[in-house]
């Protein structure tokens, strides 16, 4: 059990070259969807708005797009290997409108309010939510927007039941929860908005889902995590390498969905949004 005032959870996927790229590939995956969730939450071009958690940047560059030009995105994150990565990215780009900044989000200050917050993946290693929204609502203008896409790993099913695929979610949900972060923080936001003294908020849950062949990128999601996920699955004694056989992992998978023709659900991609 976390407890208010504990430091945030071990981020236990790292910060390699190998889990930036990982990063950047899920991205692409439920880039989409991030985009429905701050589109919906009122995300507009002009605004300025800070990432939380910001990684290597790919959440501030969505945001950058829809706020456009005339708009501004600080990117904030712990890790200065991420944050070096995300400015090498910025600058590839030529993003003069977007900056990134290495530190705790909940411990900066900034020069003038934002018209919103946003973040991806990011409560979940929090101790507790609810003080983390309280205290980044309080860098928001009146009426400013703050919005997160937090998984649930609630969500993962498969029918007819696809063995590897729930073995490989229990490891990745058994690590997770052993190094501190939450398995249930998208569907837990509802309550983490509200203890924060925010308005209840509005809610939407997606998912990747695949029958057969066509659940292949959820696989590979899947394979990924659990190879940025393996060295502490082998320390916590979760899994061995030898167990995980990862470099075959996601075509056994694959084969295996094939064969039982199964439809499978990922975990639940959940966003959740309410004005200051």
């Amino acid at each position: 059990m976390r407890v208010a005032g504990e430091p945030p959870a071990k981020y236990a996927l790292g910060h390699s070259d190998q889990e930036l790229e990982r990063l950047g590939k899920q991205g692409r995956l439920v880039g989409p969807i991030t985009r429905r969730f701050f589109e919906a939450a009122g995300l507009a071009p002009g605004m300025r708005v800070l990432d939380v958690g910001s990684g290597a940047g790919d959440v501030a560059f969505l945001a950058a797009e829809l706020v456009g030009e005339r708009g501004e995105v600080v990117g904030a994150d712990r890790s200065g290997d991420a944050v070096a990565k995300a400015r090498q990215r910025a600058a590839a780009r030529s993003l003069q409108h977007v900056s990134f900044r290495e530190g705790d989000p909940a411990a900066m200050a900034f020069d003038r309010p934002f018209d919103a917050v946003v973040g991806r993946y990011v409560l979940l290693y929090q101790p507790d939510p609810a003080a983390m929204l309280r205290k980044l609502a309080s860098y928001l203008r009146p009426g400013g927007v703050v919005v997160f896409h937090e998984p649930d790993w609630y969500g993962v099913r498969s029918i007819p039941v696809s063995p590897l695929y729930h073995c490989c979610s229990d490891w990745i949900v058994e690590t997770l929860l052993r190094s501190g972060a939450a398995s249930h923080s998208g569907l837990g936001m509802h309550h983490a908005f509200v203890g924060a003294g925010l308005p209840a908020p509005a809610m939407r849950l997606d998912a990747l889902i695949g029958g057969g062949a066509n659940a292949a990128d959820l696989l590979h999601l899947n394979a990924d995590i659990v190879a940025s996920l393996l060295p502490e699955m082998e320390r916590l004694g979760i899994a061995t390498a030898a167990d995980v056989k990862i470099e075959t992992l996601a075509d056994r998978m694959i084969a295996e969905a094939i064969s039982l023709d199964a439809l499978l659900v990922g975990r639940y991609e959940v966003g959740a949004w309410s004005r200051a």
